[in-house]
């Protein structure tokens, strides 16, 4: 599944403001609200939700938030980049600068898997992590999380 499946230009946060994790979450809800036309507080809530499960912050400064809403017709991504690294609760304990959103519909069980892994090897490169955390540029961060997707699929 190609990035492009999933994230828009319109999906990139370049200077993401938020100071603790659930104002990162709700600030995410709004842009998810904006692009997929469902409720930001239906959005915060799943999300929450699968927080309380256990932390979407997976180490080395990434969290991938994710869940499943009714209504949704297909997967949509949110990728934003902190101003400053916001404690997350991760895995390793380390502050999260680099976070991508991920939206399913409750139907998506298989395709919602395959962007999550999708998204976990796109951002297990530390380069890639590197690169994006030096830009502070929406459109350029999109094309830094697009391109190569040939490469990278095979």
């Amino acid at each position: 599944m190609p990035i492009t499946d999933l994230l828009s230009p319109e999906g990139i946060v370049a200077n993401l403001r938020a100071t603790s994790k659930k104002q990162a979450l709700q600030d995410l809800a709004r842009r998810a609200a904006e692009l997929t036309g469902q409720s930001e507080r239906a959005i915060f809530e799943v999300l929450l939700e699968r927080e309380r499960l256990g932390t979407t912050g997976i180490g080395n400064g990434i969290a991938i938030p994710h869940g499943k809403l009714p209504g949704l017709t297909r997967i949509y991504g949110i990728f934003a980049r902190a101003e400053r690294p916001i404690a997350f609760e991760a895995i390793d304990d380390r502050p999260v600068d680099l976070i991508f959103l991920l939206l399913a519909p409750e139907t998506a069980g298989a395709d919602h898997l395959k962007a999550l892994a999708q998204v976990s090897r796109l951002l297990r490169d530390r380069a890639m992590c590197e690169r994006l955390r030096k830009t502070a540029d929406a459109a350029a961060l999109y094309r830094l999380l697009t391109r190569d997707e040939g490469a990278r699929a095979a």
